[in-house]
């Protein structure tokens, strides 16, 4: 089973995707109210539409949202939740929600690498140079805070592209940048990031590493960037699985100031480079001992000693537009959420082609944690396969943490469904297969030594599948009622049975 991209919009760059989103009732709403972004901005689309693991109350699939007046920044707009909906994420990507996964495994195998242009082709018209005396970030961007607790301002949405110093390979990856002074910018760089194995090797040689963080760009690049491996190996640059998504190669154009790539369209972009040797408390300035709010719904600690990025320019478009997220929100596990389901769709997909129907990485476990995959036995020697399908989905994706196997007349995308195909397709001792002493994401809180015996250090886990499929010599057991087929629109006009 494969996906189409059939996108015939124009999206080149935010702005072209918010006028798309402009067409369709629902999906985007302003307004002209001003808005405090410590803490007010966040709190309010935690009602409005942030869904995901967020404390409730929460709305599930609510509308993008700009705020036009922001307090103390003039100049600028912040729009939140672009990508907070999976049928959102299809309108922008041109394909069925359901089948996003396939889209994106498709993009994976035939990309488009990414082409460098004129400095004269870059957006970003205001130029402001770490040299300038009112040079300060604190000042130039409103970076959000989620909460009160944060340890700072927080760029959520930062697009993070660096090279390789030896080999000279790109990558793009999304990380926590913390604001920490006028000029200096925290980054926590999750273990196996490409970026952190660029800077290692930049800091062993006792050089800095140029990077650039871009924000707000086509939709389509942030989901790309979301991949990881062993899907998009090191030397990747998941730029060309964007360039798939849209038919055309993404545009990267010169920095100012130091020998790397932004993104053109971009915007706002940032330049800086990682120092070597240099570390600093994350919550140095607040002392609350928390960072933000991450995708399991739960604020991370502050990290005692992060690399530290030194800015040397910022610059943006006219009339610019800072593009945020909610960290638990629905838009994370979109973006996390769909590659995974790409990762997993190839790799079972290979070693058992017809059998995986489907994957969604639910949005409980913030598109990382938990994987629900719809599997279909054919034959008495497919029993057990479906198994081996979700052993080979941890291997797809490392970081995941607990699969539900689901047959395929069970709706994936509908937790009643999958919690019915719990209840009377599961027994607990016989259905369960656990995985312990294995590595996981380590912003996970319940993997301590405090929580489980079974857990030797902080950040393994029990890695579980919950086979939730019936046994293939019990199928005629298990057979759904089945209704009379009926022409709905009959009755009730204009209704969709889908």
């Amino acid at each position: 089973m494969s996906s189409k991209n059939v996108n015939a919009t124009p999206i080149t760059d935010l702005r072209s995707a918010i006028e798309l989103l402009k067409q369709h009732e629902g999906e985007y709403i302003e307004t002209n109210e001003q808005v405090d972004p410590e803490a007010e901005l966040s709190g309010v689309y935690r009602y409005v539409g942030a869904g995901g693991t967020c404390r409730r109350p929460t709305q599930i699939g609510g509308p993008v949202m700009m705020f036009n007046k922001v307090k103390g920044y003039p100049d600028f707009r912040v729009v939140i939740g672009m990508l907070g909906s999976r049928k959102r994420v299809g309108l922008l990507l041109g394909a069925d929600p359901d089948k996003l996964g396939f889209l994106l495994k498709d993009s994976v195998q035939n990309v488009i690498a990414p082409v460098t242009v004129g400095a004269d082709k870059a957006l970003q018209d205001v130029v402001h140079l770490a040299s300038d005396a009112d040079f300060d970030l604190r000042t130039l961007l409103p970076a959000p805070t989620n909460t009160p607790e944060d340890a700072g301002p927080f760029i959520t949405m930062g697009l993070c592209y660096a090279s390789d110093p030896e080999t000279g390979e790109s990558d793009v990856t999304i990380h926590r940048l913390c604001v920490q002074s006028k000029d200096e910018l925290s980054m926590w760089l999750t273990p196996g990031r490409h970026i952190d194995a660029f800077r290692q090797k930049a800091e062993a040689a006792g050089k800095p590493l140029p990077i650039s963080i871009s924000i707000g760009v086509d939709p389509a690049i942030y989901v790309a960037a979301c991949f990881e491996p062993p899907t998009t190996p090191l030397g990747f640059d998941e730029l060309g699985i964007a360039g798939a998504l849209r038919g055309h190669a993404v545009e990267l154009a010169p920095c100012l100031t130091i020998p790397e790539r932004a993104i053109a369209h971009a915007e706002v972009v940032i330049e800086g480079e990682l120092l070597p040797t240099v570390r600093v408390r994350e919550d140095q300035n607040t002392d609350t001992g928390k960072a933000m709010p991450e995708f399991p719904g739960y604020t991370g600690d502050a990290k005692p000693a992060l690399p530290i990025i030194k800015v040397k320019a910022v610059r943006y478009r006219t009339n610019p537009i800072l593009q945020t997220t909610v960290g638990p929100g629905q838009e994370h596990v979109n973006m996390a959420g769909i590659p995974t389901e790409a990762s997993i769709l190839d790799m079972v997909g290979r070693a058992m082609p017809g059998k995986l129907q489907n994957v969604f990485a639910h949005s409980s476990g913030g598109g990382k944690l938990l994987a629900v995959m719809q599997f279909k036995k054919s034959a008495p020697v497919d029993e057990g396969r479906q198994r081996q399908a979700a052993l080979l989905a941890f291997s797809a994706f490392p970081e995941l943490k607990h699969v539900i196997l689901v047959d395929e007349d069970v709706d994936l995308f509908d937790t009643d469904d999958v919690l019915w195909a719990m209840q009377t397709r599961f027994q607990g001792d016989v259905s369960t297969v656990l995985i312990p002493g294995v590595r996981c994401h380590p912003l996970d809180p319940s993997q301590t030594p405090e929580f489980s015996p079974s857990i030797r250090e902080v950040g393994q886990s029990c890695k579980t599948i919950f086979d939730c499929t019936v046994p293939f010599k019990l199928k005629s057991h298990f057979e759904r009622s089945n209704f009379m087929e009926v022409d709905v629109s009959r009755f009730v006009p204009g209704f969709n049975k889908t």
